[in-house]
């Protein structure tokens, strides 16, 4: 929950227009017109992101302040352009930062699920996890599973319920031992674009881990209400869940069982984040708190 004093500094640490024309320069992309530049703003509040929309006239590319491990994934795992995120297209050190520039995929984010953009989206993730299944040569890559499990335990340090913590003790064991592939370690909806293909965009977390985390974290928070920052209606919740069984994990010789129950650990680990984030800065008055409270005291007899 960042402070008014981070967005304050981060808006401290935005480029001028002349310093994002440098940057383009050393990513090779010259003779730029006027307004050729222009920020991606937030759905949620309209504040400007560090990613851009260059026009370069002949066509539309995305430069972008590397963060986490953004770099890292694309040079260990998309070396080669794949279809399911959007080609590398080069990076370069500016004023002390990485930056990086990527084909524009122009589409609708998945915040309003149909199913036509949600087929697209987990016909986008099979692919991608069938293509990197099990690749041991890569597990060393970008988030590692030592990385990802430090972080899940310090998620658990906030339950703050004797039930809900034997339960994530157990979910703990489930990530050390669960099949592995390349995952997007926060694919929230808003993190995949659907248009004549579907991508996976913002891989500032990413690596081989557990195969269940991306397609878990991109269902738990959608709600089967309009009005909802990501709707998801049950049918469709339904739909997606046996969609990506029949697409991936089937391929893969595990029972549906098996699958549902590793699903539902992952499950029990995205509720658990709100629970995280209410006992820790003290935001237990958060509608999301008293939800995800509710779906994770649900699970936890099914994970111990």
């Amino acid at each position: 929950m960042p402070s008014q004093t981070d967005a304050q500094q981060a808006e401290q640490k935005r480029p001028s227009e002349e310093e994002l024309r440098g940057v383009l320069d050393a990513l090779g992309v010259t003779g730029l017109g006027a307004g050729a530049i222009r920020a991606f703003c937030s759905e949620e509040d309209g504040a400007p992101y560090a990613v851009w929309l260059v026009d370069t006239g002949r066509d539309k590319r995305v430069l972008k302040r590397a963060k986490g491990f953004e770099t890292e994934v694309y040079r260990c795992f998309f070396r080669e352009k794949k279809p399911y995120v959007p080609a590398f297209l080069g990076q370069c050190e500016a004023g002390g930062e990485t930056w990086f520039l990527t084909e524009y995929c122009p589409g609708e984010d998945l915040r309003l699920a149909t199913r036509e953009k949600l087929e697209k989206a987990i016909d986008a993730l099979a692919a991608m996890q069938n293509e990197f299944w099990g690749r041991e040569e890569l597990y060393g890559a970008a988030v590692t599973l030592d990385r990802a499990l430090k972080a899940a335990e310090d998620r658990g340090r906030y339950l703050r319920s004797e039930r809900l913590e034997r339960a994530y003790a157990a979910f703990l064991e489930r990530f050390r031992t669960t099949p592995r592939t390349l995952c997007h370690d926060d694919l929230l909806p808003i993190n995949l674009l659907v248009g004549e293909r579907a991508v996976l965009i913002d891989w500032e977390y990413g690596g081989m881990l557990p195969y269940p985390l991306s397609f878990a974290r991109l269902i738990a928070h959608a709600r089967e209400d309009r009005s909802a920052y990501f709707y998801l209606s049950e049918a469709d919740r339904a739909w997606a869940i046996d969609a990506y069984y029949e697409k991936l994990v089937r391929k893969h010789g595990i029972s549906y069982g098996k699958y549902r129950s590793a699903l539902d650990a992952f499950l029990f680990y995205e509720y658990c984040e709100w629970i995280m984030l209410g006992n820790r800065y003290d935001a237990r008055e958060d509608e999301r708190f008293g939800y995800c409270m509710k779906l994770a005291e649900a699970l936890a007899p099914s994970i111990m």
